[in-house]
C-alpha cells in the first residue's frame, strides 16, 4: 500500500494500493497488443471527442482538482488555481494542433535519378509510452504526459509521484468518462524497482521522464535499444541584472519566479549576478519582500509560500543554506524553518563560487545573488556549470540582450522576465544535464510520434 501524506501537516491523506510487476506486465502486454492492432486504433476525430469530453468534465470538476492538488503536493490554493486552469488549456489546444499535425510533401524529380516519383510523409503514434511524473505540479505534468499521447493515438502507462498520486486518479477517473479505453492508458502506482521494469521493458517506444537527473539519466542508460527518451530535469535558472535593469520591475518578478512553490520548480530562479555596485542593494530589496510572503497552509488563499515536500528535503535545503553561510555567504533573511513542514524564504548574498547553493538545483525558497565586475564574469560561471535550462536577462539594451542571450548556455532565455515563465505551447526543456528533448503540448506530441514516408514511382508524376 502507498501512503499519501499531506506536505504541509505530514497527516495521511490515504492509502492506495499499488502494482507489482504482474499487473505491470498485463498493463504493457495491453497496451502493446493494441498498438501492433492499427484496426484498433481510434480515429483521429474519435481522439477529438474524447479530449473535449476531458476538458469539459475538468472545467466542472475544478475545485477538486485544485484542492486535491493544494493538499497532496504542498502548493498554495492560488498556484495550484493557476495550474489546474493551465491543464484545462493544454487539453484544448492539443485539439488545435491536431489539425496542424501531418506529414510533408518531400521534393522529387530535383535530379534524373528521381524522376518519375512522388513522396511524402505521415506522422503516426511512436508506440507504447510510459510516462514517469514528478510531484510538483501533479495535475499539469499528468496532462502533458498523457494528453499528447492520446492526441496522436500513442497508447501510455501512466506512474505518478508517489508523494502526488490522488491527482492523476482523479485525471484517470476523467479520462475514463470521456470515453478513453483502458487499453489506450492507464495509470500504474508502483515503487522504484517497478518502475523500473516499466520503462526497461522493450515494449516501450518512449519513455518521458520528468525528475532528478541522477534518476533519469540512469533510467535512460537502462532502455531498451530503440526506445527513445525525453527527459526533464533541473538547474540553477541564472539570472544576469545588467546595469541599465529596471530595477523596480525586477525585484517582484525575482521573488515571484524564486519563491513560488517554495523554489519546487525546475526553473525557479536560484542564481542572480548584478553588478557590484547594486548587487548589495538588489540583494536586500528581493530579501526586503521575501520576508513579508506568506508561509503556511497551501489550502489558504492567503498562502503565498507553502511546504517542502518531505523531511528529508526540508533537512537538505537548511543544511545546504548553512554551509554556505558556514563558508562566507551573507544571510540577509530566513536561513531556517518556518515550521516543521515549510522553510522560510531565504536569500544569500555572495556564497561561495563552488557552494552547493551555486553549483546545483537548491529546489527550496533560496535566492542567491552575486556581484560581478563584468558581466561576461557571470557567463563565465554559468556556461561552466553543467546544466542548460531556462535563463534571464535583465537589460534595457537590445544589444546585450542578443549578445548575452547567444553566448548563455541555455534553451531559453528570458528578457525581462524571470526564469520560470511558462505557456503550454512554447518548448521546454533543457539542455546538458538538464535533460532531453522537449516538452510543450506540441512538441511532446511530435516526440511521440513518428514519420513515415511513402514514394511512389509512377509516370504520372
Amino acid at each position: 500500500m502507498l501512503e499519501v501524506n499531506a506536505p504541509y501537516d505530514r497527516s495521511v491523506i490515504t492509502q492506495l494500493p499499488t502494482s507489482d510487476k504482474a499487473s505491470l506486465e498485463k498493463a504493457i502486454s495491453t497496451a502493446h497488443a493494441y498498438f501492433k492492432n492499427q484496426k484498433q486504433w481510434l480515429p483521429v476525430y474519435k481522439r477529438i471527442e474524447i479530449l473535449e469530453k476531458i476538458a469539459v468534465i475538468m472545467e466542472e470538476r475544478t475545485e477538486k482538482l485544485i484542492t486535491d492538488a493544494a493538499r497532496e503536493g504542498g502548493k498554495p490554493y492560488t498556484d495550484s488555481k493557476v495550474e489546474v486552469l493551465r491543464a484545462i488549456n493544454g487539453v484544448k489546444l492539443a485539439v488545435q494542433c491536431l489539425s496542424g499535425f501531418h506529414g510533408e510533401e518531400i521534393p522529387m524529380g530535383l535530379t534524373k535519378a528521381s524522376e518519375g516519383r512522388m513522396a511524402f510523409t505521415r506522422r503516426e503514434p511512436i508506440g507504447v509510452v510510459a510516462s514517469v511524473s514528478a510531484f510538483n505540479h501533479p495535475v499539469n505534468l499528468i496532462i502533458h504526459q498523457t494528453v499528447p499521447a492520446i492526441a496522436v493515438g500513442a497508447p501510455f502507462i501512466v506512474k505518478p509521484a508517489s508523494a502526488t498520486p490522488i491527482s492523476c486518479l482523479n485525471l484517470m477517473e476523467i479520462f475514463r468518462e470521456a470515453g478513453l479505453p483502458e487499453e489506450v492508458g492507464v495509470a500504474h502506482l508502483c515503487d522504484r524497482d517497478s518502475a523500473g521494469f516499466l520503462v526497461t521493458d522493450p515494449r516501450i517506444n518512449y519513455l518521458s521522464f520528468i525528475g532528478s537527473g541522477e534518476v533519469g539519466w540512469k533510467l535512460r542508460s537502462q532502455v531498451a535499444p530503440g526506445t527513445r527518451c525525453g527527459l526533464e530535469h533541473g538547474g540553477v535558472a541564472p539570472v544576469i541584472v545588467f546595469d541599465d535593469a529596471d530595477i523596480d520591475a525586477m525585484i517582484p518578478q525575482l521573488v515571484k519566479g524564486g519563491f513560488y512553490h517554495a523554489g519546487q520548480v525546475c526553473v525557479s530562479v536560484q542564481c542572480v549576478f548584478a553588478p557590484k555596485g547594486n548587487a548589495r542593494d538588489i540583494a536586500d530589496r528581493i530579501a526586503e519582500k521575501a520576508k513579508n510572503l506568506v508561509v503556511g497552509d497551501p489550502l489558504d488563499p492567503k498562502t503565498e509560500v507553502g511546504p517542502i515536500i518531505t523531511d528529508w528535503e526540508l533537512n537538505r535545503v537548511g543544511e545546504w543554506v548553512q554551509e554556505a553561510v558556514k563558508d562566507g555567504a551573507q544571510l540577509l533573511c530566513g536561513g531556517e524553518n518556518h515550521s516543521a513542514t515549510c522553510y522560510k524564504p531565504t536569500v544569500l548574498f555572495n556564497p561561495p563560487k563552488n557552494a552547493k547553493v551555486t553549483q546545483h538545483e537548491i529546489f527550496g525558497p533560496v535566492v542567491c545573488v552575486y556581484g560581478y565586475e563584468h558581466p561576461d564574469e557571470a557567463l563565465e560561471i554559468i556556461n561552466n556549470m553543467p546544466y542548460g535550462f531556462q535563463s534571464a536577462l535583465y537589460t534595457q539594451n537590445i544589444d546585450k540582450a542578443f549578445s548575452y542571450g547567444k553566448q548563455l548556455n541555455a534553451t531559453a532565455v528570458m528578457i525581462n522576465d524571470h526564469t520560470a515563465f511558462r505557456v503550454d505551447w512554447m518548448p521546454f526543456g533543457g539542455r546538458d544535464q538538464s535533460g532531453l528533448g522537449l516538452g510543450g503540448i506540441p512538441y511532446s506530441m511530435h516526440e511521440m510520434s513518428r514519420e513515415k514516408m511513402f514514394v511512389f514511382k509512377t509516370p504520372a508524376s
